[in-house]
């Protein structure tokens, strides 16, 4: 199956397969420490609390060192596979996403596909656009919704602003089994009354799944969208997971596999501007060494 038919399935499985936020962007905030929740009166409640409090600073500490507070950008490459119904569509893709922190709540991603990177798709704080020969073009309302609704449902998103708000509450939701490991589990309840979910490694403490729901605007049932990560490696002394699994409503829709990745580059600003990249300008990155 050729790309032109890749971008053809469904809403897009690129549209799935893109802004996985790395999930090395997982750990992007993970050094900030874990504020107090809301506060709580039934000791069920407090110990609810305070066990999940445990629960992510374990994380925090198995995901990387205060060195985590400085990380600016990052880069993944690899390939991905596309699904379709849950089922393996045979199509497999080669990616190459670079990553920049742009704010507390907002990581800017540029992905390129195909050997020659000559395909590309760039995410900013508030859009996304594809850039290719043919020049710029908006992407559509649903899939740039699809980018930011994930991006502000991932893990550095809720750890460098959801926990950190006081009205915040922290539920520890047992054990789990994840890829067959058991797992401990944690709900973060938003001020908004918006929820993600997350389950760690009971051993390492890495994440091995997050997950949140949203209702669809037009059919008003609720989604969920979920992530689970595998095979973790250590780059420059960071965790990374080199196989990431994406579903939505239980449907697998693509799975990515790394090959490599590495850690503040320094990505110039303008690889994530979409009219420098249709003028063919600033579109390369500084050539350093795939780990």
């Amino acid at each position: 199956m050729g790309k032109a038919e890749l971008r053809e399935q469904g809403s897009g499985n690129r549209r799935r397969w893109t802004g996985t936020l790395a999930v090395v962007a997982l750990v992007a905030a993970l050094a900030l420490p874990v504020a107090p929740a809301q506060q709580v009166d039934s000791p069920i409640a407090q110990a609810s609390d305070h066990k999940a409090k445990q629960v992510l600073d374990a994380m925090v500490d198995a995901l990387g060192d205060l060195s985590w507070g400085t990380l600016q950008d990052w880069e993944q490459h690899g390939r991905i596979a596309g699904f379709y119904q849950g089922r393996p569509t045979g199509a497999m893709v080669d990616f190459r996403s670079f990553y920049r922190v742009f704010g507390p709540g907002v990581i800017e991603e540029r992905i390129e596909f195909g050997k020659k990177h000559d395909d590309v798709l760039i995410y900013t704080a508030d859009n996304g656009y594809e850039i290719t020969y043919q020049g710029k073009t908006e992407l559509p309302k649903d899939q740039v919704e699809d980018y930011i609704r994930r991006r502000a449902h991932s893990i550095p998103v809720i750890m460098r602003t959801w926990v950190k708000d006081p009205k915040t509450i922290l539920i520890y939701g047992g054990r789990t089994q994840v890829q067959n490991r058991i797992a401990d589990k944690v709900t973060i309840l938003s001020p908004a009354n918006d929820a993600v979910t997350i389950e760690t490694d009971a051993n390492s403490h890495l994440p091995l799944r997050t997950s949140f729901q949203w209702r669809d605007p037009l059919y008003k049932d609720m989604n969920t969208d979920t992530e689970e990560y595998d095979n973790y490696h250590s780059i420059q002394g960071f965790p990374t997971p080199y196989a990431i699994t994406r579903y939505h409503n239980g449907d697998m829709v693509s799975q990515r596999y790394l090959l490599g990745a590495s850690y503040n580059i320094g990505l110039a600003p303008s690889m994530f501007d979409p009219d420098v990249a249709a003028k063919g300008k600033g579109v390369k990155p500084r050539k350093h060494k795939w780990k």
